[in-house]
């Protein structure tokens, strides 16, 4: 069977086409697996019985795991119901846990006899605690110091954020947005993943391709991508939009314009302001 090339999104079972090309050693792995909560998708059914999902999420990871190089970060996105199944079978696997992080997206479903959710959960691991890939001056932001108090002492660089990260959700009146799938990661979230976690050359990994955001924000920062998805409508529409992305020019993802990810102060903060003025 001949090899995978890089660069193209692949129509198929990430778990059969890992263990068919050895040869697939990505330094990076975003995965954003199906919830198990009910969405719907073009050809996948969102509602397994739980002994089912959680296997076959350990065989994924297991690939997963596998494909990725021994100094290379696996993130990967869920809801609350499987987080904990997750973090289990990573420790199992022997990843190591580097962050739980939360993307608080600002809104969710409206809720009558429970509190709403509007986050998800990122896990970042490696595999090695002593050799990995972590560009932090590629992801510093402007500190509350620095544009709030005009405090000397502030770090010029910035400061590396936070384990809660605030973007919104890419919702239909976005530019972003791409119209054909209903689950769409935000660009400036990626790109603080790709940039953090890989260098410019590096492979960067995406089981399962969806929207092609991994994809799209590994092509613009220069890294080489390669995305798996069952849905060959998907696959086509994901690979159209990486190639009408780099036709458009777009050489850079800048999450620092990100509002949400300037350290806001907090009432706190303001009164203590207030009283040492």
């Amino acid at each position: 069977m001949a090899q995978l090339e890089l660069n193209k999104i692949y129509c198929g079972d990430c778990i059969r086409l890992l263990q068919e090309n050895s040869n697939i050693k990505p330094r990076l792995i975003f995965a954003d697996p199906p919830f198990n909560i009910g969405y719907e998708y073009e050809t996948y059914q969102d509602n397994l019985a739980y002994d089912r999902y959680v296997n076959w999420t350990q065989d994924w990871m297991k690939a997963c795991y596998n494909a990725l190089t021994d100094d290379g970060s696996f993130y990967i996105a869920i809801g609350d119901e499987y987080a904990a199944e997750v973090k289990v079978i990573a420790r199992k696997l022997g990843l190591e846990s580097r962050n739980w992080i939360i993307w608080n997206y600002g809104f969710g479903q409206n809720m009558v006899k429970k509190f709403g959710c509007a986050h998800t959960h990122i896990f970042y691991f490696v595999k090695n605690l002593k050799n990995f890939v972590f560009n932090d001056e590629n992801v510093r932001i402007p500190s509350a110091r620095q544009l709030i108090y005009n405090d000397k002492r502030s770090d010029p660089r910035g400061r590396i954020p936070d384990d809660v990260w605030e973007y919104p959700r890419v919702c239909g009146t976005f530019k972003e947005r791409v119209g054909w799938h209903t689950c769409q990661m935000p660009l400036k979230l990626m790109a603080r993943i790709i940039k953090a976690s890989s260098n410019s050359g590096d492979l960067v990994m995406d089981p399962f391709s969806g929207s092609a955001s991994t994809l799209v924000a590994a092509a613009v920062l220069k890294r080489d991508y390669i995305g798996f998805e069952i849905d060959e409508k998907y696959v086509k529409l994901g690979q159209q939009r990486i190639k009408d992305t780099l036709a458009s020019g777009l050489k850079e993802i800048d999450e620092k314009e990100e509002s949400g990810s300037i350290a806001q102060p907090r009432e706190s903060d303001n009164l203590t302001k207030s009283l040492f003025d």
